[in-house]
């Protein structure tokens, strides 16, 4: 019989990316961390011995760990976790599991310092259309769950990083930004080593439409309308940002699981 206290490289997988998804904790020791610095999309690392002092952070969710096989760390530090109450699973053969399985692992090398309450920092440009919504998306989605994203005016992205310990993007001059005919979105997804399939074809929906492309996709006109409809529809940029996560939300399912679908009016008429 399955265990009912853990869950599958590839069950774990068909959640990762979904607003539903679990909190996925990483307490893996630091030598195998150091060994392979690398993060199941969405993890946060945590000290599986120090669980008595951060479990009730999570309290209100469901949560996966995972440590290099699946074993002492993450099956202690999750029973105590349920011990607290809180709905907590280990990874099936851990991290070491999910890596023979070829699925997706995110390079941490790239990635803004987080703050005292272990978040990543972000700022860019205010009154986003396209890039500055995708962008933070794939961040809360694959990358850092709680992140902070500051919008700010375009003069002040730069000084406002420098002095806020945040991560500028979508800007000229700077790291996260676009290159050649690629936007910040694709930057994202290559250094962060995310292309996989429906992430892939999520960004060329993306460009087009971030790029005045519209002939890279037949979506991309769609995604560039509804952008922005949403930029006039909210004063408030952070209010747009959290309204559009389920904009973004519905086009990745379409790439992950219904870009082969087809939907016609089904007509009751019986033929003459």
């Amino acid at each position: 019989m399955p265990s009912t206290t853990e869950i599958t490289a590839a069950q774990l997988a068909r959640l990762v990316g979904l607003p539903t998804a679990p909190a996925i904790i990483d307490v893996r020791s630091e030598e195998d961390y150091a060994a392979d610095p690398r993060l199941i999309p969405g993890a946060h690392r945590r000290d599986a011995r120090a669980v008595g002092s951060w479990a009730g952070q999570y309290r209100n969710g469901s949560v996966i760990l995972a440590c290099r096989r699946g074993l002492k760390l993450s099956q202690g530090a999750a029973a105590w976790m349920r011990h607290e109450g809180i709905a907590a699973q280990t990874l099936e053969g851990g991290f070491e599991a999910w890596r023979l399985a070829g699925q997706p692992l995110v390079r941490t090398d790239k990635m803004p310092p987080r703050d005292e309450a272990g978040r990543t920092a972000w700022v860019t440009r205010a009154r986003p259309k396209v890039d500055r919504i995708a962008c933070p998306w794939l961040v809360r989605r694959f990358i850092d769950p709680r992140a902070v994203f500051l919008f700010v005016a375009p003069s002040e992205v730069v000084a406002v990083a420098e002095r806020f310990g945040a991560a500028p993007f979508d800007i000229d001059g700077v790291f996260w930004s676009h290159r050649g005919e690629a936007c910040t979105f694709d930057t994202m997804i290559e250094e962060f080593a995310l292309k996989t399939e429906p992430l892939l074809r999520l960004a060329a929906i993306v460009r087009g439409a971030d790029t005045a492309r519209l002939d890279l996709t037949p979506q991309s006109a769609g995604l560039l309308a509804a952008s922005l409809g949403y930029s006039r529809m909210y004063r408030d940029d952070l209010e747009q940002l959290e309204a559009a996560m389920g904009l973004y939300d519905a086009f990745y399912r379409w790439c992950r699981d219904a870009a082969e679908e087809t939907h016609n009016w089904p007509s009751t008429k019986t033929p003459a």
